[in-house]
């Protein structure tokens, strides 16, 4: 066992201090309001039992009592639907397998954990989540860590009997369990569909942690400071280090009506929404392909484009920025310049789509190359037509 470390114990005393008593002062403030709106004969007796309520060993073995109230999840039932009753799990980003599509695993270590039950018991849930040196309490709590137990008690087996009682915070209650209200889906595992015994009964639940995660990632696209700056860069036709990221036909869904702390903690904070992604084949609009006729040139047409005028006003923003000579600025250009041979390609590949020989016309003034290029057909039977040898003169009677 580590020896105990003075210094850290004082701060994490100070930690819990300092919580206790910021939810003193709010009891005793609210205390204050009422008895200015309303006389209390009791006010005085009030403010001596919150002063008692809020010791530091008085609260912690009232919390240690109360937390059986709550449970810490990763993944909710509730969401799914408000009165259904059944297994909630804590399973944290790390602990799950790595697969190739999104999902919870790839959060790591910096997610959210959620909170459900009684409301009345989320001051514990705020308290473990005290954080001292990037290490929240909750994961202190957990590690079981001796300098943890040093600041909640001097007595080992009152610091011991809470910590025990804290760390059930994330364990499952009771069996596991669905619900008649709860989503659940036969799942074939086997080859037979016809076979029961081919099929996995699996009951879904709500990613609590990563929705909470794609809904501040996408507040922070739509509202933070630096996209807004990055938007208004991209309309004044300056280069932005953040790209603009836009999410078309969004729609919210509310959980929990008026109430969202029914469902859960991180859907209170969310004030009920959880956002969802439009989930919709694209729309493909292209105006009709006409051949290259009355120009000398295929890139006048090329550089028309929208998204290869884009692409240059960005990469002359770019290089007028003057950036730093380093591998960073070597990517940024090279990414650039290969999203223009990627539109190069493309605008080739449509002109390609065109019936053979559109270069042969007279109202084409393409070069010999350009027309192999983009017609190649055509431009090799106008090269045949040409090399072949004229017909011989028929001899006069």
């Amino acid at each position: 066992m580590p020896n105990p470390n003075s210094q850290r114990i004082t701060d994490l005393r100070a930690l819990i201090a300092d919580f206790l008593q910021k939810r003193l002062n709010d009891r005793l403030e609210k205390l204050a309001k009422e008895n200015e709106k309303k006389p209390d004969k009791s006010y005085q007796s009030k403010i001596a039992d919150s002063r008692k309520r809020f010791e530091k060993e008085t609260w912690l073995d009232d919390a240690a009592q109360r937390v059986g109230q709550i449970q810490a999840v990763t993944h909710s039932l509730k969401p799914i639907h408000p009165d259904a009753k059944g297994t909630n799990l804590y399973s944290p980003p790390q602990t799950l397998p790595k697969l190739t599509i999104v999902g919870s695993h790839c959060l790591g270590e910096n997610f959210a954990g959620d909170v459900v039950g009684n409301a009345a018991a989320l001051d514990i849930h705020k308290f473990l989540k005290l954080a001292h040196q990037r290490s929240s309490l909750l994961a202190l709590v957990l590690a079981r860590d001796p300098d943890l137990a040093a600041a909640l008690s001097n007595d080992p087996t009152k610091s011991n009997a809470w910590i025990n009682a804290f760390a059930g915070l994330i364990e499952q209650r009771g069996r596991a369990a669905s619900h008649t209200l709860a989503k659940q889906l036969y799942w074939l595992i086997g080859n037979d569909p016809h076979n029961d015994a081919d099929y996995h009964l699996l009951a879904p639940l709500y990613a609590s942690s990563l929705a909470h995660h794609v809904y501040q990632t996408i507040q922070d696209d739509r509202f933070g400071d630096a996209a807004k700056a990055a938007r208004d860069a991209r309309k004044a036709g300056d280069f932005s280090d953040r790209p603009v990221h836009e999410y078309p036909q969004l729609a919210i869904q509310q959980l929990g009506g008026t109430n969202p702390q029914n469902i859960s903690q991180l859907n209170s904070e969310r004030r009920g929404n959880n956002l969802l992604l439009a989930s919709l084949p694209p729309t493909w609009r292209s105006g009709k392909l006409k051949p290259l006729l009355h120009t000398d040139s295929m890139f006048s047409s090329y550089g028309g484009r929208p998204e290869v005028r884009k692409l240059v006003r960005t990469l002359s923003a770019f290089l007028r920025s003057d950036p730093a000579g380093n591998a960073q600025t070597r990517a940024r250009r090279a990414e650039i310049v290969d999203a223009l041979i990627d539109e190069f390609l493309q605008f080739s590949a449509e002109l390609g789509t065109l019936p053979p020989g559109w270069s042969r016309s007279t109202e084409c003034g393409l070069g010999g190359i350009e027309k192999h290029w983009l017609d190649p057909d055509g431009a090799a039977q106008d090269a045949l037509s040409l090399s072949a040898p004229s017909p011989p003169t028929p001899l006069s009677a």
